[in-house]
């Protein structure tokens, strides 16, 4: 498998980010948070993802772009730990929660283990 981020896993339907903050699961590990619905996507699709960083957090949209990048990049090298393991599509947005200026290297590790962790979730249910 290719470690790409391709277009048609982009999540940008409005309706279906909707449908996460509505009835979307969570799943965290500091300072990471993951929300999920199973939703029904096109043939051959798995998964579309979106990221998030709180302007709250982060008021210069320099610093915000930065870690919405260092997110899709940890997402684009470990979306393996998550397409071995699903059975049906998802709608996933990803969220960096935390003013902590945190390295490259710390963030991988955590979403490396909130990973695992929304495996383990998707598969008790």
């Amino acid at each position: 498998m290719k470690n790409t981020y391709p277009k048609h896993e982009k999540l940008k339907s409005k309706t279906t980010i909707d449908l996460l903050f509505s009835e979307g699961k969570s799943v965290s590990k500091y300072p990471l948070r993951l929300v999920f619905v199973p939703t029904t996507l096109e043939e051959g699709e798995k998964i579309k993802i979106g990221v998030s960083v709180s302007k709250k957090h982060f008021k210069k949209a320099v610093d915000r772009n930065y870690y919405k990048r260092v997110l899709r990049e940890t997402y684009r090298l470990n979306k393996h730990l998550l397409l071995d393991h699903l059975d049906q599509p998802y709608a996933i947005m990803f969220f960096y929660q935390t003013k902590d200026r945190l390295a490259y290297k710390e963030i991988e590790e955590k979403t490396v283990q909130l990973f695992e962790k929304f495996v383990k979730a998707i598969q008790e249910k």
